[in-house]
């Protein structure tokens, strides 16, 4: 009798990971998805809090660790302490507890084939390694972020930080010790070689879409789409508000533009910044913009077509030259609107997708310049535009094509840089 063979196990460790249900982030729920389509089983082990989560799962005060079905897909949540925001420091208590409590998985979890260590803590690999080895697994280590330099860039801590050097000491290891590393950074290929590394095996696997959510939204809510302006040209935003977004730069913006009654700024989110940012609205006396919550994930697409033209902006800071993989990116280019994008890095997929406009200086007056020569094209001019992005975006960015290449690289385990790419 033929023997039937073994399903394929995949472990996603990361302590961020969410769905649409409850939150930020989902790479990984729509990599699963895909996954469970070609007979793989899947299971993200993730924590049972971040500051990204709308809904929490509902562990109880004694368990240690809750088993889930999200949509079909298999989650670990790992129970961790609560933390206020993303500034404080309970935040890296976290990351340490989850790292120990990777030691510790229940006994009836299936043994994985391949191990994915997705992480924003780098120090989260070492766990991860000993799994891989302990399982006789692949270890495939995800590069989501440029850790440590995210936290020295932005809030100034030195190399000689404990901290900081017990990060960049993991992050090192990660890339000696993994099977293959990958990135949603087009260029972190660069900063592993920065680090005297040389031999590894790296691919370029960005973040994207899903086409089944994004191609039947759920109607805006009524009570969001009553705060829209009409009859107005609207610069809109909508995710995260807070440090290195470009939204302060962008009130700026509103402020030079405050005569032009026709256009008007709508930002739609939450974040650390948010109270902030509204304050500071109020203490100009600008009525040409507004700032409302966070709305689901679902209804996004359906706030994007209320909108003439999306705004993204980051930071002039030297981290950027590894690239950038926002998700709102695809939810704008996948809209079919133009947008505006403040950014001096590398990879910069509006102007390969020739979609908008890109303003590589930290000057409100080129920003609203751009905005001005955008509001004053023929409507054809701009849906032309958008169309480039939506096209760009179906053709690159689908969860489909990433997780076939993901798949690519579990399987053989080849090196294979993929290359950048332009549509005209």
């Amino acid at each position: 009798m033929k023997q039937k063979k073994q399903q394929e196990v995949i472990w996603f460790i990361n302590d961020y990971a969410g769905s649409p249900f409850h939150g930020m982030t989902y790479r990984h729920y729509y990599m699963a998805k895909e996954l469970k389509r070609k007979g793989i089983k899947p299971i993200i082990i993730t924590a049972s809090y971040s500051h990204f989560l709308n809904n929490y799962p509902p562990i109880e005060r004694q368990q240690s660790y809750l088993f889930q079905k999200v949509d079909m897909i298999d989650y670990l949540w790992l129970k961790v302490l609560k933390y206020k925001d993303s500034r404080d420091k309970k935040r890296v208590l976290k990351w340490f507890q989850f790292c120990f409590k990777l030691l510790n998985l229940p006994k009836e979890l299936p043994k994985p084939n391949s191990i994915v260590c997705s992480t924003s803590a780098p120090m989260m690999i070492l766990p991860a390694y000993y799994l891989a080895k302990k399982h006789k697994a692949k270890l495939i280590f995800e590069i989501r972020d440029i850790w440590p330099l995210t936290l020295m860039h932005f809030k100034n801590y030195s190399a000689s930080n404990p901290l900081i050097y017990l990060m960049q000491k993991s992050v090192n290891f990660g890339f000696k010790k993994a099977d293959h590393i990958i990135s949603v950074l087009p260029n972190t290929s660069e900063y592993i070689k920065e680090q005297n590394i040389f031999d590894f095996k790296f691919t370029y696997l960005p973040n994207g879409i899903s086409l089944e959510e994004l191609s039947s939204p759920l109607p805006l809510n009524k009570e969001t789409k009553e705060q829209i302006p009409k009859d107005k040209f609207i610069v809109g935003y909508t995710g995260a508000m807070g440090m290195g977004d470009g939204l302060d730069l962008l009130i700026d913006v509103a402020n030079e533009l405050k005569l032009h009654q026709e256009i008007v700024f709508v930002l739609i989110g939450k974040g650390s910044e948010k109270e902030r940012l509204k304050e500071r609205i109020k203490s100009l006396k600008l009525t040409n913009i507004s700032i409302l919550d966070a709305i689901p994930k679902k209804e996004v697409q359906s706030v994007l077509q209320l909108f003439n033209l999306c705004y993204i902006g980051w930071e002039d800071l030297e981290i950027y030259k590894y690239g950038i993989s926002a998700n709102k990116i695809f939810d704008y280019m996948y809209s079919g609107k133009p947008i505006v994008h403040l950014f001096n890095g590398k990879g910069d997929l509006i102007e390969q997708a020739n979609c908008g406009i890109t303003i590589k200086e930290q000057n409100s007056h080129k920003v609203a310049s751009a905005i001005l020569k955008l509001y004053e094209m023929p409507h054809y001019a701009l849906e032309n535009m958008g169309e480039r992005g939506k096209r760009f975006v179906l053709k690159y960015h689908t969860y489909s094509s990433i997780t076939e290449k993901f798949l690519t690289i579990i399987t053989k385990n080849k090196e294979k840089v993929l290359s950048t790419y332009s549509i005209k």
